[in-house]
């Protein structure tokens, strides 16, 4: 495994910045190894809930966890807020980075993340395939 380490500043929106690092560095089966930092805005979208929810104000990120594809990312967010109060769902486009988000990825050099179709519900789940040599 390689790592990648960043920091993302004020402003950026931290599903927008990890999809563009994901393109810019052909990742194909990645893994966030850790994440702390801060947010203004947060949409996350719920369990069993169609679309994102949002909140406002100042929040702690706890946990950044998921898998990283040019495939297809699944990425899940918890934050708190200034009373300890924690939330987390699937992250989704507008969370924007208040202070700063240091990150850690993991990259898997022998494998590659894919998406298909699973019949159980229909969601395209992840499928690990061995690279070729």
């Amino acid at each position: 495994m390689t790592t990648l380490s960043i920091r993302l500043r004020p402003g950026q929106d931290l599903k927008t910045e990890l999809d563009k690092l994901v393109a810019q560095h052909r990742i194909e089966a990645g893994l966030v190894l850790t994440c702390v930092g801060s947010l203004t805005d947060v949409s996350l979208r719920l369990a069993n809930q169609e679309g994102a929810t949002a909140y406002h104000g100042h929040f702690e990120i706890v946990s950044l966890v998921g898998t990283l594809s040019t495939n297809g990312s699944h990425l899940h967010l918890a934050v708190s807020d200034s009373t300890g109060r924690t939330t987390g769902g699937h992250l989704m486009a507008g969370n924007i980075i208040y202070t700063t988000a240091e990150i850690v990825l993991g990259i898997l050099p022998g494998v590659r993340y894919v998406r298909e179709p699973d019949p159980t519900f229909g969601y395209r789940e992840l499928v690990v395939k061995k690279k070729s040599k």
